[in-house]
């Protein structure tokens, strides 16, 4: 008898132990896979993160390309010392090399001397955006999640 009492006793063990294995994998495939999407997360972010950086750069190069065409429309005209150019109105236009840019300039001119010389000061102001409304920079009302704006400013005298 004593042997069947311990053969009954090691059927209910089994029985009673056979499910931990199941719940023990379970929880192992339920962390792998919250790991799995937080690691997933992170890439995401970090491709965004590395994408709006590129577009920042972009932003900035579009800026600093505006200054350089407002200076070139300022110093080229060759007028008499006595009589500096005027200022162009604000003006919208889009770079070739950085398709999906606008870029709006503004110009606005200062008379001064230095001793008895005449100057002209030209304040410069570049502003260059992804999503212009109205065709200039910078957009008004709420902006975009891609939105992307840098505005940079030149003093030129002449």
């Amino acid at each position: 008898m004593r042997s069947s009492s311990a053969t009954c006793r090691e059927r209910r063990r089994a029985r009673t132990d056979a499910g931990f294995t199941l719940v023990s994998a379970l929880f192992v495939v339920v962390v792998l896979a919250l790991l799995g999407a937080a690691l997933a997360n992170i890439a995401l972010r970090q491709q965004l993160g590395s994408a709006a950086e590129v577009e920042h750069a972009r932003a900035l190069q579009a800026a600093r390309g505006g200054l350089e065409w407002a200076a070139f429309q300022v110093l080229r005209n060759p007028a008499p010392p006595a009589a500096a150019p005027a200022c162009f109105g604000a003006t919208s236009f889009a770079l070739a090399g950085l398709a999906g840019f606008t870029v709006t300039v503004n110009c606005t001119r200062t008379n001064g001397s230095d001793g008895g010389t005449s100057l002209a000061f030209y304040r410069l102001v570049a502003n260059a955006c992804n999503a212009p409304s109205a065709g200039a920079c910078p957009a008004s009302g709420t902006p975009q999640p891609t939105y992307v704006e840098r505005e940079l400013a030149w003093t030129v005298v002449r």
